[in-house]
């Protein structure tokens, strides 16, 4: 059964993935100068404009929010711990690069690496069992 925890850590990840979504695939340019908001540049620092790019990562980010309401609507906890291990994967992987190529103020750098930390964290938490949870057989597994 999936948990109201688990429903409320997925609608975290919808709520990223709409922001950072919409944002990057209806309105680029906007998003390369102008991303996070808040007077904030984490964009515009790491290269030149690549409209392409960023419409594509706006298609991954709503991509990841669709799978993620599918998961909250669900009645299983599996559709939510897959997509755990999917936003811990990109989560990872982002924060990673980010590490490596950290750019800007004070201010810029510290809110990167707590909202891309924050973001693989939610994926972490996604794939955790809870208390009432079950175990489960692994996929591609019968328990025949």
């Amino acid at each position: 059964m999936n948990t109201i925890y688990r429903r409320v850590l997925l609608l975290a990840t919808v709520a990223i993935g709409a922001y950072v979504g919409v944002w990057a695939a209806f309105f680029p340019e906007s998003f390369y100068v102008s991303f996070p908001g808040f007077g904030l540049h984490w964009i515009d620092v790491d290269g030149p404009y690549n409209e392409h790019l960023i419409r594509d990562v706006g298609s991954l980010y709503l991509a990841l929010g669709a799978g993620s309401l599918a998961a909250a609507l669900s009645r299983s906890a599996l559709p939510g711990r897959v997509l755990g291990l999917v936003w811990t994967v990109f989560g990872v992987l982002h924060l990673v690069y980010h590490l490596a190529h950290l750019h800007g103020s004070v201010l810029d750098v510290v809110g990167n690496v707590v909202s891309l930390g924050g973001s693989a964290l939610l994926g972490i938490l996604l794939m955790l069992p809870t208390r009432r949870e079950q175990p489960t057989e692994p996929l591609g597994t019968t328990g025949a």
